[in-house]
């Protein structure tokens, strides 16, 4: 195997381990506008790291951390709903970054590698922040798993048992904000919100409990970024759209298991 495929395979699946426990979150809170509006001020991000002569990636993890916190205060408001206010958010935000994209004439970039991913180019250095990050994530996600379920079963019992919900959704919605900013050479920002939410639902069905639904859905990422890149290898195809059509796939399939529609 060539070097390329094989930094590829390993940051795609690094990526596809740290998004399937999330993405479970995701499908269960029903937050997927949220995902595609940290993706969508993920460009954002770019514009401002580039301008800035700073890491991208730094400057998606500000940009999308930043939305994820006024959500929080402007959803306490109770004066917009929650679809509302995503909508403001993710097409401002997407607007400001092609503003943004405007100033950079001087600063070359390739802005397709960005908006759907640039896999086979994942180096070194983007390993270590893939896997370094991705350890962080897992951490903090073990120490949430509690709190975070119980505010997704109930909120206002989680309440009631001493949650604090305000800070539990915080804390989950940065953490989405740190695998976008992850996920982004994988499958860029215009798709990141799928590898989270395909997997886990397409296991949805097929799972018992949620750390088994979290399993899967991990799982289920690694054999969509396995099949995707095969795919992109033998038919010439563009990788990181390769690998959510792998995971399109794996999810219509587990739609034909018979009895999985009445379980």
């Amino acid at each position: 195997m060539d070097d390329f495929l094989f930094r590829a395979v390993l940051g795609g699946l690094g990526v596809a381990l740290i998004s399937g426990p999330l993405g479970a979150f995701v499908v269960w809170r029903r937050k997927a506008y949220f995902g595609a509006a940290l993706s969508h001020s993920a460009l954002l991000g770019v514009a401002l790291g580039l301008i800035l002569g700073v890491n991208p990636v730094a400057g998606v993890l500000a940009v999308c951390i930043a939305v994820a916190v006024i959500l929080v205060f402007l959803r306490r408001g109770r004066q917009l709903g929650s679809d509302t206010i995503l909508g403001i958010l993710a097409h401002g935000t997407l607007a400001l970054g092609l503003v943004a994209v405007a100033f950079l004439e001087t600063v070359r970039f390739d802005l397709m590698a960005y908006l759907f991913g640039d896999i086979l180019s994942v180096g070194v250095e983007d390993l270590w922040l893939i896997y370094g990050g991705g350890l962080a994530v897992g951490v903090a996600m073990a120490a949430l798993w509690r709190p975070l379920l119980a505010a997704t079963v109930h909120e206002e019992m989680a309440v009631v048992e001493g949650v604090n919900v305000t800070a539990v959704s915080l804390a989950f919605m940065i953490l989405l904000a740190v695998v976008v900013a992850l996920a982004m050479k994988v499958v860029g920002i215009l798709l990141v919100t799928s590898l989270l939410i395909i997997p886990a639902a397409a296991v949805r069905p097929l799972s018992v409990t949620p750390e088994g639904m979290a399993g899967l859905a991990a799982v289920a990422g690694c054999l969509s970024v396995g099949f995707g890149l095969w795919g992109s290898m033998a038919f010439d195809l563009p990788a990181g759209p390769a690998i959510v059509v792998a995971a399109l796939i794996l999810f219509f399939v587990s739609q034909l298991i018979p009895g999985v529609g009445r379980k």
